[in-house]
């Protein structure tokens, strides 16, 4: 393509940004005390019970240490905790699979000290008031008690009193493939209304014994531990949820012509890109968000830790070779069929170079001249800290608080890859 003769020209501005939340310094210790609480469901364990610690697929920052901060308090009571993989479709709906996904977070026999059990069996329980059938864990069903340690975070497909977090997770997660895809089938209905009643049916079993809930500041760090016994995972649900959205990371403009992501993926988003962040949902029935505001969106690469996952990637507009052949089909279409949001599993256009990628997007874009093309360069949704800007965003940041331009400048493109920053 030749549309752009200047764009080997065309440099950016690395940018850095201070976020609000301080991160804890100790999880180890902050692990400990909320186990020591007095209202800490986990007190009067019996000797040798076998405790099921229920983690997910969302990308934690710090979820081996965590998972292992627990599984050594539990042990010191005289438990006997093992993990279980709390996913829905996740690994490609397999046990094998799902087990893949935590051992790339790090959450391994070895790494936390506690066997990981997977498996996708469960056992149906009574159907929610409103009809929904209900599913657990037959691990978790036989075990002595669970523990649910999951992040809280603003979902990417619906938004209501109970999103991505405990709530969540004691459903989808807690009843595997079978109670995803009974939630799923009724749409993003599914997800903001159906939830929270078939939550309370597990929670009402009284297996759940408690859930640990962790809030991350916008640098990727745990700011928040919340530990609380199953009678009040509703109502802590629904107000990390708020703190959540608080600490919030988001771009720092709200319109641009080029979005460039140099990697999606699962444990950055559930849906490969946080949607809350770029502005875009694509599930029908759903209204778009009002901001950012973004024409032509291009991603480079797909995580490691994705598996082959690339839910989400209809989010883009355009995406590179590299990316598409890291895409495995099968675990792919599993996840997206299994939400039913089928616009997000769609494969962009898929340029041979990175080069490519960039002035595909810059045509789908209409930027004529590339001097006032307003384009944002980002490693990816999750780490929003540090980013690179066109000289036509320069004076939008100048002066804000919080925002540092630090003068230091680089060609966009190395030839025909993106230059490394």
């Amino acid at each position: 393509m030749t549309g752009y003769p200047d764009l080997d020209r065309l440099h950016l501005t690395k940018v850095l940004r201070r976020f609000p939340g301080e991160g804890i310094p100790d999880l180890e210790a902050a692990v400990a005390a909320e186990f020591s609480r007095p209202d800490s469901p986990f007190r009067d364990l019996r000797p040798g019970a076998r405790i099921a610690v229920a983690a997910g697929s969302r990308g934690i920052a710090n979820l081996a240490p965590v998972v292992r901060a627990v599984v050594r308090e539990l042990r010191s009571r005289d438990a006997r905790p093992f993990v279980i993989p709390a996913m829905g479709s996740h690994g490609g709906a397999t046990a094998e699979g799902q087990r893949e996904v935590l051992a790339g977070y790090g959450v391994t026999e070895a790494g936390v000290g506690a066997p990981v059990v997977s498996s996708l069996d469960v056992v149906e329980l009574p159907a929610a008031p409103d009809g929904t059938r209900v599913y657990i864990s037959r691990d978790a069903w036989e075990s002595d008690g669970v523990l649910l340690v999951n992040r809280v975070k603003p979902h990417t497909d619906f938004h209501g009193s109970h999103e991505s977090g405990l709530v969540k997770m004691a459903v989808i997660g807690l009843g595997k493939h079978a109670q995803a895809l009974e939630i799923h089938s009724h749409g993003v209905a599914g997800l903001r209304e159906r939830i929270l009643p078939a939550a309370r049916v597990v929670l009402g079993t009284g297996k759940v014994l408690g859930g640990l809930g962790i809030v991350e500041n916008a640098r990727e760090e745990t700011a928040v531990l919340r530990l609380v016994p199953a009678e009040e995972i509703v109502g802590a649900d629904r107000d990390l949820l708020e703190l959540a959205k608080s600490l919030q990371p988001r771009l720092p403009v709200d319109d641009l012509d080029v979005l460039l992501v140099d990697e999606m993926g699962k444990e950055v988003s559930g849906v490969g890109m946080d949607s809350n962040v770029i502005g875009r949902i694509r599930v029908r029935g759903q209204e778009e968000p009002a901001r950012p505001r973004i024409s032509s969106i291009a991603v480079f690469d797909l995580t490691e830790a994705s598996h082959g996952n690339a839910l989400g990637v209809g989010l883009a507009d355009v995406i590179t070779r590299r990316l598409r052949d890291r895409i495995d089909l099968r675990v792919t279409a599993e996840n997206v069929v299994t939400s039913g949001f089928l616009e997000r599993g769609k494969v962009p256009l898929a340029a041979e170079t990175d080069r490519a990628a960039v002035e595909i997007a810059l045509r789908g874009a209409s930027v004529r001249d590339l001097s006032r093309a307003r384009i944002l360069r980002i490693r990816n949704t999750l780490r929003l800290g540090e980013f690179w800007i066109s000289d036509a965003l320069l004076r939008d940041l100048a002066g804000r608080e919080g925002v540092e331009i630090t003068g230091e400048r680089a060609p966009l493109l190395d030839g025909s890859d993106l230059a490394r920053f």
